[in-house]
């Protein structure tokens, strides 16, 4: 789990960049919009899109943007019809990867994503290759400064989390998706902020990488997170917390 958190906390300061800011809205966009397609605009019925517009205004995405990406996924405005798929394969050091995307053109974006693996030392592999090698999980994150720590803990395992650890400025908590909202309910009524909350994929195990390999994946990663079209990047790895900068 520890390589998830980190890349997590890694990926939440690329993401506050004004630079990344009109990328990861478009992402965003996109989210909003296939979630509001397949479970409709009542958030209190579809977790999915709360998790979406929460992590939207998270990013200081303007309400109007919001509503507009809800109305095209409703059909009350025309919208681009997305399709999601996922693309697994490995990187440096065996690590296992999974892609997740939202493209309007599938062919394309495959020949992108392939690229990426070739160029960045790591390979395409099949569908369930290394899938299996992950777990479906409600994943928090709240500052330190939040709350103390025992407080923290208490709300949220009372509130059914299954785990806590620490994660550099930061506790992570994961949850079966379940109970991914009752949690984070839990944690904000209690007065304690939330930093960011997603239901993701949580590896099993890790594949523990240094020097070369080190940097390679942080590479690969990157420019996986980078694509216009991927909405979510998984991996099994941790790295000493000397290696990243």
């Amino acid at each position: 789990m520890s390589g998830h958190s980190k890349w997590a906390s890694i990926k939440h300061k690329k993401a506050a960049t004004d630079a990344k800011r009109g990328q990861l809205f478009t992402k965003l966009i996109k989210e909003i919009t296939v979630a509001a397609r397949h479970g409709g605009r009542d958030i209190d019925k579809n977790p999915r899109l709360r998790t979406a517009i929460d992590r939207a205004k998270q990013a200081n995405m303007p309400a109007d943007n919001i509503d507009r990406a809800v109305k095209k996924g409703t059909g009350e405005l025309e919208g681009v019809n997305y399709e999601e798929f996922t693309i697994e394969g490995y990187g440096p050091g065996g690590v296992a990867i999974m892609v997740e995307l939202l493209t309007d053109n599938r062919n394309r974006t495959t020949a992108d994503i392939r690229n990426i693996f070739s160029k960045k030392n790591g390979s395409v592999a099949g569908a369930g290759s290394v899938s299996w090698m992950f777990e479906k999980k409600g994943y928090i994150e709240v500052g330190k400064t939040a709350a103390p720590e025992d407080k923290i803990m208490s709300v949220a395992l009372d509130a059914g989390a299954q785990d806590m650890e620490t994660v550099d400025e930061s506790y992570s908590i994961t949850t079966d998706p379940k109970d991914f909202e009752a949690v984070k309910k839990a944690l904000e009524d209690s007065g304690i902020k939330v930093a960011s909350a997603e239901i993701t994929m949580i590896p099993k195990s890790t594949i523990q990488l240094k020097g070369d390999e080190a940097k390679q994946i942080f590479g690969l990663m990157e420019a996986l997170e980078d694509h216009d079209d991927s909405q979510n990047v998984y991996a099994n790895f941790d790295i000493p917390d000397d290696t990243v900068e």
